[in-house]
């Protein structure tokens, strides 16, 4: 099992622990809790270094709700980000991000973008670093002296042409929005510059003046989003960022949509499966999360053959054999022993920002981590696989909370587990409403 790393920063334990006390997943720290994710680590980090290196990768994440699927994905992000790799999670939508419309899903991508220094958006900083790296390669060459801003600019703009020779076959638009965007800063202009990122990125409503200036029309639509991708791997890779993590999460929503819209979505995915299969994307890992049922059942991926095909993973066998490598990924969910474990990994990242560290490894110790992890389990009729989230806010914020500002409170004399209504989810509320041995309290 993983081992929490000996020197972490109070700061990064705080920002873990504030975000289980809201029941939500942590952006970052990840690696610090992580339980049943080393039989994983081989594998997907040789993926990583796969798309580093400039090939490209894909899996297909498959687990019923509150398996961990939001928690492996950013886990795997903060090694994408290790190796230098930029990261963008997307989250698909019925209504906001629906998959049929790749340019939405590029918009998107763009707003969640991130690297290791740079938070979302991260696409100017990107650009901008990625413009001081052609200057510095230009300059490199000893034949345009530092001063001659003329010549370097033209110099800069002849070999982000180069660079992006590929891109301008099939979305010249990209490489002139650059060019734009270039002159834009050169200039001062500060208001044009910031039309063009937009407009690089994906949104909408941009000013058309600006688009004049650089001589681009429009607006990104779902044909041009993949060439808009692909200028961005570029771009990423020559400013230092070798590859893009891209997760899009919960594509299990596809089965609520319309027949004719969830057509086009799959066939979206199958569209860009077959362009990573075909080269197009070098430094692309793709990884989309879903349900079983949206891989298995008629509403999801068995709608389409070729997409089916593509997915298809032999999953009769014992999960314990379950290949690392596989195009999908099973996630096996918690049991009783492992939730446990999860509880104390925790305890220990609180522990570091304790006031009372020892009265918390006193009052909240193995024996009572399990048995509020069992309470918890019953509270949702013994569905142990949708129990983490929520076992993990109460062992937070109710539990060790409390033990640490209030020196006579005894978890196991002052606390009992009681529900509401307001913070379970649905499938969390679906489950609790059938239990009958925990005091809970549900409209």
């Amino acid at each position: 099992m993983n081992t929490p790393a000996p020197e972490v920063s109070a700061a990064r334990r705080r920002d873990v622990i504030d975000a289980l006390r809201r029941g939500t997943v942590p952006q970052s720290g990840l690696g610090l809790f992580a339980v049943g994710m080393d039989r994983f680590e081989a594998a997907l980090d040789d993926d990583l270094s796969t798309a580093a290196r400039g090939g490209s990768a894909f899996h297909a994440l498959r687990g019923e709700y509150g398996s961990g699927k939001t928690f492996f994905a950013r886990w795997l992000a903060e090694r994408a980000k290790r190796l230098g790799l930029a990261v963008s999670e997307v989250q698909i939508s019925e209504t906001e991000t629906p998959l049929h419309r790749l340019e939405t899903v590029y918009r998107r991508l763009i707003e969640r973008l991130a690297t290791s220094t740079h938070q979302p958006s991260a696409l100017r900083a990107v650009i901008d670093s990625w413009f001081y790296a052609l200057e510095e390669e230009v300059l490199d060459g000893g034949d345009i002296a530092d001063d001659d801003e003329k010549a370097l600019a033209e110099a800069v703009d002849e070999l982000l042409e180069r660079r992006l020779a590929d891109v301008a076959r099939t979305t010249p638009a990209f490489s002139a929005a650059l060019r734009g965007y270039r002159q834009a800063v050169a200039a001062g202009d500060g208001a044009t510059a910031e039309a063009l990122i937009a407009w690089i990125g994906g949104q909408k409503s941009v000013a058309a003046g600006a688009k004049r200036a650089a001589g681009i029309r429009g607006d990104l639509d779902h044909y041009a989003a993949l060439g808009f991708l692909q200028g961005l791997l570029t771009v990423l890779r020559d400013c230092g960022h070798p590859g893009l993590l891209l997760v899009l999460d919960e594509v299990e929503t596809l089965q609520r949509v319309r027949g004719d819209v969830r057509e086009k979505s799959l066939n979206a995915l199958r569209q860009l499966l077959d362009e990573i299969d075909a080269g197009r994307f070098p430094g692309l890992f793709l990884v989309i999360t879903g349900t079983p049922a949206f891989y298995d059942g008629q509403q999801g991926v068995q709608r389409l053959a070729p997409l089916a095909q593509r997915l298809a993973t032999d999953f009769t066998t014992d999960p314990r054999f379950d290949s690392p490598r596989a195009v999908q990924l099973r996630l096996p969910g918690f049991d009783l022993a492992s939730l446990g474990e999860l509880g104390s990994r925790v305890r220990e990242v609180y522990a570091g920002t304790a006031q009372h560290p020892g009265r918390l490894a006193e009052r909240v110790d193995d024996a009572y981590l399990g048995e509020l992890a069992r309470a918890v389990t019953g509270s949702l009729g013994g569905k142990v696989g949708i129990a983490p989230r929520l076992y993990l806010r109460k062992l937070v914020a109710d539990v060790m909370d409390r033990v640490d500002e209030f020196e006579e409170f005894d978890p196991r004399l002052h606390y009992a587990l009681t529900l509401t209504g307001a913070e379970l989810n649905e499938t969390e509320r679906s489950a609790a409403t059938g239990a009958g041995d925990i005091a809970l309290d549900l409209p």
